[in-house]
C-alpha cells in the first residue's frame, strides 16, 4: 500500500512538473503570437509609410519633371529666364494666306533719290570704249544718275556767345541772361550744347550703354573728350527736366479707354525693385518702387483715378481697383499648352483652340466693320467652351477628401478660367480690348534690355531717372517724333508733350 501511495505521488509530481511545462510552453506561444502580431502590425504601419512615402515621391518628381519642362512658350516662364537653352520656337499665328513681304500698298522703307541732293559729281568718259578715241567735245546723249546718301564728317561746330556787361545811368550793371536770348546751355567758359547733351542721352537711355561706354563713345565721335561724369550729369538733368511731362503723359493714360499693365524686376541699389509700366498706342508711362503690388500702382497714379478698362496678367493686387478687368489670353494658352505637354490632358489644347478661333473670329468681324460679335453667334463660342470645361473636370475628378491645399496645376488653370471667364473674353465683347497684354510686355522688355546691357541700377533716384527717360523716349516714338530731336527740345529746357487722349 504504501509502495502504491508513492508510486502515485510520483506520478502525481511528474504530472505537475508537465502541467508547468505545459503552461510555460502556453505562455511562450502566447508571447511569440503577440509579437508575430506586433510585427504585421508593424509590417502594414512600413508598407503603409512605403505606399504614403512612395506616392510623395512620385508627386515630387512629376512636380520636378513639370517644372524642368516649363518654358516661355508652355508657362509664364520669361525668356530672359531660360538662358542659352531655349525652347523651340512655337506660333500659334495662322496662314492669312498673304504672301511674304511687303504687301501691296504698303508705303514701304526704300532709300530713294531726292529731287535737290547737297551736291552733284559729273563724270564724263575720256576715250570710246570702241575705238579708243578721244571724246572730247562729243555730244552728250544722256546721263544716268545715281545717288550716295553718306554722313557728313562729324565735327564739333563752335559758337561763341558774348555777353554783355552795360551799366545803367542809375549805376547798376547789368549782364545779359536767358530773358535776352542767352540759352540754357551756356553757363560757363567752355561747355557742350544741347545737340551733343542729346546724343550721350540717347546712347544712356534709348540704346542702354553704361556710363563709361557712352562717354567713350561721345569721345571718338567728337574728338573731344567726354567723361563718364559729364554724361551722368546730362542724363540726370534731362531727367529732372521731365516733371511737366511725366504729368501729361499720366493724364494722358489715364483719360485712355484701354490701357494696358505689367510690372516687371530690377536690380536696384543690390535689392530687388520693380518696374511698372502703364501703355496705350500712343503713350508709356515707366515707374519704379521697392514694392510690385498695390502700394507701388498707387504712387505710380494711374490705376487710382481710372475708370477705363484695365488688360492685365490676372496679378491678384490689379483686382483691389473697381475698374472693368480684361485678361491677357497669351498667358492662358501658354498655360494649357503646358498642362497637355506634362498631363496629356486633351481638354488643354481643346480650349487653346477655341481661344485662338475666337480671336481670329474677332479679327474677320473687325475688318467687317463690326464693333462686337453677334449674340448668337457669341453664345455658341460659350456653348462650346462650357463642353470643354466639363471635359476638363471630368478629367480632373476631385480626391475623396477633396482637394488638399496645393491642387494640380490644370485644377487651378480650369478655376481660374471659369472664375473670371467675362474678362478672358472681354475682348469678344468689346473690340477695342486686345486678345494679349503684348503691348505691356514689349513695353517692359527694355528693362531686361537694360539689365543686360548696363547691370544694375545703383540708386532708387537713378531707376526713377531711367524709368522717366523710357516714358519720354517711347512716348516720342509712338506719336512718331524724331529721338534727337525731342532730347534736345529737352535740354533746351523745353521738353516736348505729348498729344491728349482719344477715346
Amino acid at each position: 500500500m504504501r509502495a502504491e501511495m508513492g508510486e502515485l505521488r510520483a506520478q502525481n509530481a511528474e504530472l505537475r512538473l508537465q502541467c508547468d511545462l505545459y503552461a510555460e510552453q502556453v505562455v511562450t506561444l502566447r508571447e511569440l503570437e503577440r509579437k508575430s502580431v506586433e510585427l504585421v502590425r508593424q509590417s502594414d504601419e512600413r508598407d503603409r509609410l512605403r505606399e504614403a512615402e512612395n506616392r510623395l515621391l512620385a508627386e515630387r518628381v512629376a512636380q520636378l519633371e513639370a517644372r524642368l519642362g516649363r518654358n516661355s512658350k508652355n508657362s509664364n516662364t520669361p525668356p530672359s529666364a531660360e538662358g542659352y537653352t531655349k525652347a523651340p520656337p512655337r506660333s500659334s499665328r495662322r496662314s492669312s494666306g498673304r504672301k511674304p513681304g511687303g504687301q501691296p500698298g504698303a508705303p514701304g522703307a526704300t532709300l530713294r533719290q531726292v529731287a535737290d541732293p547737297d551736291e552733284v559729281v559729273v563724270h564724263t568718259p575720256s576715250s570710246c570704249g570702241g575705238c579708243g578715241g578721244s571724246l572730247t567735245g562729243a555730244p552728250v546723249t544722256s546721263t544716268e544718275t545715281r545717288q550716295v546718301a553718306d554722313l557728313p564728317e562729324v565735327a564739333l561746330r563752335w559758337v561763341e556767345h558774348r555777353i554783355e556787361h552795360r551799366e545803367c545811368g542809375c549805376g547798376a550793371t547789368t549782364m545779359a541772361g536767358t530773358g535776352d536770348g542767352v540759352p540754357s546751355a551756356v553757363r560757363a567758359p567752355v561747355s557742350y550744347g544741347p545737340g551733343v547733351r542729346a546724343v550721350a542721352t540717347y546712347l544712356v537711355a534709348g540704346h542702354h550703354l553704361p556710363l563709361a561706354r557712352a562717354a567713350a563713345v561721345m569721345s571718338d565721335l567728337l574728338g573731344a573728350p567726354v567723361s563718364s561724369g559729364s554724361v551722368a550729369a546730362w542724363v540726370q538733368t534731362a531727367a529732372d527736366g521731365l516733371a511737366t511731362f511725366t504729368n501729361a503723359v499720366r493724364d494722358v493714360i489715364t483719360d485712355a479707354a484701354v490701357v494696358n499693365f505689367d510690372e516687371t524686376g530690377l536690380r536696384v541699389d543690390g535689392a530687388l525693385g520693380w518696374v511698372h509700366s502703364a501703355s496705350t498706342p500712343t503713350a508709356t508711362l515707366y515707374t519704379c518702387h521697392a514694392r510690385r503690388g498695390k502700394e507701388a500702382m498707387d504712387a505710380a497714379g494711374v490705376l487710382p483715378a481710372f475708370t477705363g478698362i484695365g488688360v492685365h496678367d490676372c496679378w491678384k493686387p490689379y483686382w483691389c481697383y473697381d475698374i472693368e478687368h480684361a485678361l491677357c489670353n497669351a498667358h492662358v494658352v501658354r498655360e494649357l499648352a503646358g498642362v497637355y505637354e506634362t498631363t496629356g490632358q486633351t481638354w488643354a489644347p481643346k480650349l487653346a483652340r477655341i481661344l485662338e478661333k475666337m480671336n481670329t473670329a474677332v479679327g474677320d468681324a473687325k475688318d467687317a466693320g463690326h464693333h462686337a460679335l453677334e449674340p448668337g453667334v457669341l453664345a455658341g463660342w460659350h456653348a462650346r467652351i462650357d463642353q470643354i470645361t466639363a471635359l476638363g473636370w471630368a478629367q480632373n475628378p476631385a480626391p475623396a477628401g477633396g482637394w488638399p491645399a496645393k491642387r494640380p496645376v490644370a485644377v487651378n488653370l480650369l478655376t481660374r478660367f471659369e472664375s473670371h471667364r467675362e474678362e478672358f473674353l472681354r475682348f469678344a465683347t468689346d473690340f477695342r480690348v486686345p486678345f494679349t497684354n503684348n503691348a505691356a510686355e514689349q513695353a517692359v522688355r527694355p528693362v531686361k534690355i537694360r539689365q543686360k546691357i548696363a547691370g544694375c541700377l545703383r540708386t532708387m533716384p537713378g531707376a526713377q531717372a531711367f524709368c522717366a527717360l523710357r516714358s519720354y523716349l517711347d512716348t516720342g516714338r509712338k506719336q512718331q517724333r524724331d529721338t534727337l530731336s525731342i532730347l534736345r527740345q529737352l535740354h533746351d529746357g523745353q521738353p516736348w508733350l505729348p498729344a491728349p487722349a482719344t477715346c
